[in-house]
């Protein structure tokens, strides 16, 4: 080798940058490639033994390494395609001698990554009733492929049917500094995204509607609002032709995204440009560019079950490899439906565990992740036949793993099947979870239903009836009370019931009980009284929200009012009920201003994110009250309810004292404020009652100066600070 062409500074240690240099110079890799001796030749391509340690697809000089598993398989081929075609025009079997254990290497040289792609044939048994199902006529995807051809224009159906092929791809973007920016979960505010209904809509004024590209372009608004963490729906491939019809002369699709073809890579139709064997580059500069404005990202992943579906579903990938293995299976080889999708993955099998694994690695490593939200993650708790486990291999591992040691774990702790475990998912003091008592139990309250003053005050306080701290710790209940799946915060407010029509089902589709309320109008009105009550419950909801302990997740357009038309289960459209109206921002500039204020107010105030230090003068951290202080009656009629937060700021070196007062009646109340050291008094900083402008105030010498009685107006929150007397 003539050392000269590399810098290798005369030194026996190579730093990072020499290195890659090195390894991706045209001279070592004609080295590499002279001296990768082929060990056969079958049909004029040369072959050898491949990496059998790394799954799938790995670039080397001079050829590529596929390497695959399968526990009954008899045999395997690999398929190489001309991009675009239907039909491979090479079929290389993989010699007997190139298995070892269940596992299929073998490196073709010659190859340009550019020129093909590629899937498999795997031959085995056929005996459905034991859960085999091999059939050498399919091509098979990779189940570590990192990029999938086939359909990769959005709602374009795909040339070769389901006929997925993978693409190998090039791996060197530069993330210069970027890392995972580990903000502690209590300080994060979460914003619920779909990366297409985000920018589609006309009125975003995006120059790439719809795409990742698209999504970077609304940095600067989201930096305005003031969250610091995205949850991004459903990114991992996907086929939103799947089951798509017609309904009224309106297509519909797969649009949320919850059926995933393949774990490992990311949604091409996602892209602005075609991004040929860089698949992931947009969605990289995306995360780059969010960790540049200290905005981290959550992506929303779905382990449950597979685009494959039932037993009439398509051959895509693991059914193929070993059906019985990797889905939940009946003693007669149907498919256990845990997921409400048609199959369930039986992810607490050794080689399904080590999939989930290597993925989530694979996302934190290569695309700088922050976190997950796992989809019906009670799911991934259960044994292989379905029963629930005492601690489930998985999740233990996954808490545990050294790479995913900064990640957040958000757990949506309950499946289709039945099994609800809000408040006792395993958790190692590692997963979070979507606290759905708290959406439910807030949306009760705040509407005005009866009974809940109790819960009501420990879900503000932190839902530590739910989350012992000392289990649990004290970072596990992400409170929220809308996601994607429901009524929008606008809706929750404007409809007494849903109206799914448009998906199909004759409005049979979506949840039920929604715990909603239409102030008197059913949907669209012009009456003022009722859209004027209709902002002050959405402000009602965003400062209870933002006002309690555990960390909050919102719903992206809930605050400028975006509405789905009362549609709670929109999956299916891509159309203006899904899509954020941005006109809506204009029109409701009061709601964001309201919302991007409480966000700031949250970040002003330790005291609301955790259990800091005890207060100097001598209140409890957390107390709640009624309308007397210091007795809160939880009987079925109370309707108004007071929760105190106290504490050392450390920033400030002064107690950081909030007080949240809820009036859930329709009619006025007067309640009675805790006393206070001598020497602070009550102001007013939020009042909710209070038109627009006056509802907010930031300076503390501008807020209204209260003594130990105040009145509430009507279906009103009232947020209360204790400061230094002037």
């Amino acid at each position: 080798m003539d050392t000269s062409k590399f810098p290798l500074k005369n030194s026996t240690k190579l730093d990072a940058d020499t290195l890659k240099t090195l390894l991706n110079s045209d001279e070592f890799s004609k080295i590499i490639e002279k001296n990768l001796v082929p060990m056969d030749e079958v049909d004029g391509f040369k072959i050898r033994p491949g990496f059998y340690l790394e799954n799938g697809a790995v670039v080397i000089p001079g050829g590529v390494s596929f390497t695959v598993h399968s526990q009954n398989a008899t045999s395997c081929k690999l398929l190489l395609f001309r991009p675009g075609n239907c039909d491979p025009y090479a079929i290389i079997p993989f010699p007997k001698n190139y298995r070892i254990g269940n596992v299929y290497s073998m490196i073709v040289l010659g190859l340009n990554i550019e020129e093909f792609e590629y899937a498999f044939s795997i031959d085995g048994p056929y005996a459905p009733e034991k859960g085999l199902i091999f059939d050498s006529s399919q091509y098979l995807l990779d189940p570590y492929s990192k990029a999938i051809t086939g359909q990769s224009v959005w709602g374009s159906k795909a040339v070769c049917g389901y006929q997925y092929k993978s693409r190998v791809v090039a791996n060197d973007f530069d993330w210069g500094n970027s890392k995972q920016l580990s903000i502690p979960m209590e300080d994060l505010i979460i914003y619920e995204l779909h990366v297409r209904g985000f920018t589609k809509h006309k009125s975003s004024n995006v120059n790439y509607p719809g795409t990742f590209a698209g999504l970077e372009e609304k940095i600067p608004y989201l930096n305005e609002l003031g969250v610091n963490a995205v949850e991004l729906m459903p990114i991992f491939e996907f086929d939103e032709m799947l089951n798509s019809r017609y309904i009224n002369g309106k297509r519909l699709y797969d649009y949320w995204g919850y059926n995933p073809v393949c774990f490992f890579a990311p949604n091409a139709s996602y892209t602005s440009k075609s991004e040929n064997n860089r698949e992931g580059e947009e969605l990289k500069s995306l995360i780059k560019k969010f960790h540049e404005n200290r905005i981290e990202v959550i992506l929303d992943v779905v382990f449950n079950h597979t685009a494959e579906g039932d037993e009439n579903g398509p051959y895509i990938s693991f059914k193929g490899f070993d059906n019985n293995l990797y889905y939940m299976l009946t003693p007669e080889g149907k498919y256990y439906n845990f997921s409400g999708c048609g199959n369930t993955l039986n992810c607490n099998h050794p080689v399904v565990q080590r999939l989930i694994l290597d993925c989530l690695r694979y996302w934190v490593t290569e695309y700088r992740i922050d976190g997950f939200r796992f989809d019906l993650a009670s799911i991934l708790g259960r044994n292989e036949d379905g029963s629930p486990m005492n601690n489930p291999p998985l999740l233990q591992n996954l808490a545990f793993d050294p790479i995913l040691a900064k990640t957040k774990l958000i757990a949506e702790a309950w499946d289709a099947g039945g099994l609800y475990q809000v408040g006792s998912f395993p958790s190692w003091k590692r997963w979070s979870e979507w606290n759905g008592k708290y959406r439910d139990d807030i949306r009760r309250f705040l509407k005005g239903d009866s009974g809940l003053a109790g819960s009501v005050t420990e879900r503000i306080s932190g839902s530590h009836d739910l989350y012992d701290p000392n289990s649990r710790g004290t970072n596990a209940s992400v409170n929220f009370i809308t996601c994607h799946d429901g009524f929008t915060l606008y809706d929750l407010y404007s409809y007494n019931h849903k109206h799914n029509e448009e998906n199909g089902w004759n409005n049979t589709d979506g949840e039920n009980n929604n715990s909603s309320w239409n102030c008197g109008v059913e949907g669209e009105t012009d009456d003022e009284n009722v859209l004027n009550l209709r902002k002050k419950l959405i402000k009602n909801a965003c400062a209870v929200l933002l006002a309690s302990q555990g960390t909050p997740m919102l719903l992206a357009g809930d605050e400028f009012g975006n509405t789905q038309f009362g549609n709670n289960n929109p999956y299916c459209q891509d159309n203006e009920i899904s899509w954020l109206n941005w006109s809506l921002l204009d029109k409701n500039i009061e709601l964001f201003t309201f919302f991007k204020n409480m966000i700031n107010f949250r970040k002003s105030h330790p005291v609301l994110r955790s259990r800091i230090e005890t207060a100097k003068c001598g209140l409890p951290h957390v107390s709640k009250h009624g309308t007397e202080p210091w007795y809160l009656d939880s009987s079925n009629e109370t309707r108004v309810v007071g929760v105190m937060f106290a504490g050392w700021n450390k920033a400030t070196t002064a107690d950081d004292i909030i007080y949240i007062a809820i009036n859930s009646y329709w009619k006025k109340v007067t309640m009675r404020l805790p006393d206070l050291p001598i020497n602070l008094e009550w102001r007013i900083a939020v009042n909710t009652a209070m038109p627009s402008g006056e509802d907010f105030i930031h300076s503390v010498n501008e807020m209204l100066r209260v003594g130990n009685n105040i009145e509430l107006d009507s279906r009103s929150v009232v947020i209360l600070i204790g400061t230094l007397k002037v």
